[in-house]
């Protein structure tokens, strides 16, 4: 069973409280997130103990560059997103649901920690798809890794309600946040909103104490312009300060979606820009060859 819900009516219509979307879910229906169904009137984690994705990867990929730099991270992720990004750069687990998760074989959270001990594994990390429609099996993955003596990543859009966000970022020992833009860009592309994500990001360093670092993937005629980035460098100097870890990446067409890919110069102009800040830390992913 999942959690955070609650029935509304007798006619079996559930409140999922999880994220801010708030779905109210009839009988036999999901969320959007498509991984957190109703049935008989019990919300249930569909995709629980079904990993569609496990890699041993680099902690850069995650990207987290100023986190166990040169080490190794035994990555697990599912099915499914509650957000809609039209731009998604892993469409194919962000929006696919319930009914491909059975396609993968259960994987109890200490057997995941297990195969991080064996393949060297000083970290587990949350990531591939969005975390928080995983909730319940990313809580007991991170409590398994803990229990083992190994730190526990998060890669997320940041997208949850609080209440779940202090219990799941109490066990988070380094998190890669992704900002996608400011202005109306999320409620345009992303079928969200932007508020969330920023108090989660606040919350994750300031009440969680946890190692946070920013992706922001900037997109061709879309959150690219001056104006754009130098909102997200106010906001995260103003609100976390310039010692936070930036990560300007290119976008590639994916998803659908059809901007063409981000050229090397603007994530150069973008650095640039973060610099006269004063951010130290900064890194370009994904530059076109």
């Amino acid at each position: 069973m999942a959690r955070y819900w609650r029935r509304l009516d007798s006619d079996g219509r559930i409140l999922c409280e999880l994220c801010p979307h708030r779905c109210m879910i009839a009988p036999g229906q999901s969320g959007l997130c498509r991984v957190r169904s109703n049935r008989s009137g019990v919300l249930t984690a569909d995709t629980y103990g079904h990993p569609a994705a496990l890699q041993v990867d680099p902690i850069e990929k995650k990207p987290l560059n100023w986190y166990r730099p040169g080490s190794k991270t035994f990555s697990i992720g599912c099915f499914g997103c509650n957000l809609s990004c039209r731009f998604c750069q892993n469409d194919e687990l962000s929006r696919s649901g319930s009914d491909r998760s059975r396609e993968y074989s259960f994987i109890a959270p200490e057997r995941i920690v297990k195969l991080a001990v064996e393949h060297s594994c000083p970290t587990v990390a949350l990531t591939y798809n969005e975390p928080t429609v995983f909730f319940e099996y990313a809580l007991d993955i991170a409590r398994a890794a803990h229990a083992a003596g190994l730190g526990v990543v998060l890669v997320s859009n940041g997208y949850i309600n609080p209440e779940p966000a202090r219990e799941l970022y109490a066990l988070i020992d380094a998190a890669n946040i992704d900002v996608k833009g400011f202005g109306s860009f999320y409620d345009r592309l992303c079928g969200g909103g932007i508020d969330p994500v920023l108090e989660n990001c606040r919350r994750l360093k300031f009440e969680s104490r946890s190692h946070l670092e920013l992706t922001n993937l900037l997109i061709p005629g879309e959150n690219d312009s001056v104006p754009e980035v130098e909102a997200f460098l106010e906001w995260t100097q103003t609100t976390l300060g310039v010692d936070t870890p930036l990560h300007f990446s290119a976008y590639f067409p994916a998803g659908g979606f059809t901007a063409p890919p981000t050229p090397a110069s603007t994530l150069y102009r973008a650095a640039g820009l973060a610099e006269r800040r004063g951010f130290t830390r900064i890194s370009l992913g994904n530059l076109p060859r």
